[in-house]
């Protein structure tokens, strides 16, 4: 059957979620047909320049439902941003899309590049009905926080996060530094292997990046959880930049295949 031919057709709606008082915007991507369809939740870095809107169309195309949607204090929506409020923020999301009769709550994955690779982990470690789990140059906070013992690194994370403020409120590069320190060994992405194994995990580095260097960012994850002997781990290095510029179709291509053989049974 043709696609066109198909009921409900393909839709975009705005979508809002209630987050710590706060009115989370959003967009779903559905696809044609009846549903329920599996759902990926797609969550943006910090501040989300890239919001990976080309992977959720791409989904959308695959049979998935894709959410991309905005944290606290980020791109317009009320409140203060911070780490904490991510973590909360899509917590709550992925309890609120589980009861959308449209949206098959037992096929769900997360999928998550940068400081969302970090959400994503750290959310499906959390909550064990999230299906898969996908992080893309993820930002593992621990390790930024361990580097942070460092005066000059310190410096240059409080530099480099002041610079990125503008589509945000509510915080300062200090600010998010300082979470960060507080936070940094609960939030060691390396420490989440066991809660993670049994489960597909997708871990993707970026080989030319200096935001999330793969030997600081990704290779100590693969080595974390492919040791685990329960593991269920699919690891890939593209040699490309942060934003996975020049990568973008086989970027799609490999979070497709994995979630194909993952949500699709």
């Amino acid at each position: 059957m043709a696609l066109s031919a198909l009921t409900p057709p393909a839709g975009t709606p705005a979508v809002t979620f209630d987050s710590g008082g706060e009115r989370l915007l959003g967009v779903l991507h559905l696809p044609a047909g009846p549903g329920p369809h599996p759902i990926v939740v797609l969550l943006h870095g910090f501040p989300g320049n890239e919001r990976n809107f080309d992977v959720a169309q791409a989904l959308r195309r695959a049979g998935y439902a894709a959410l991309v949607f905005h944290y606290r204090g980020s791109w317009g929506v009320g409140g203060s941003y911070s780490w904490r409020h991510a973590l909360e923020d899509t917590a709550r999301v992925v309890e609120a899309v589980r009861g959308d009769s449209r949206l098959d709550a037992a096929r769900l994955a997360l999928v998550g590049h940068s400081m969302g690779g970090f959400v994503a982990l750290m959310t499906a470690a959390a909550d064990p009905a999230v299906r898969a789990v996908a992080s893309v140059a993820a930002f593992d906070m621990g390790a930024a926080a361990a580097g942070c013992a460092d005066p000059a690194v310190r410096a240059a994370y409080v530099r480099d996060f002041d610079g990125e403020l503008l589509p945000l409120r509510g915080t300062s590069g200090a600010a998010l530094v300082a979470e960060m320190e507080a936070n940094g060994a609960e939030w060691s992405l390396a420490s989440l292997a066991p809660r993670l194994a049994g489960r597909p995990v997708l871990l993707i580095g970026t080989g030319r990046d200096p935001v999330t260097p793969a030997e600081t960012h990704h290779h100590p994850l693969v080595r974390a959880f492919g040791s685990h002997p329960a593991a269920q781990l699919e690891h890939h290095l593209f040699p490309t930049d942060h934003a996975l510029s020049d990568h973008r179709v086989e970027l799609t291509d490999t979070v497709t295949d994995f979630l194909d053989r993952t949500l699709r049974h």
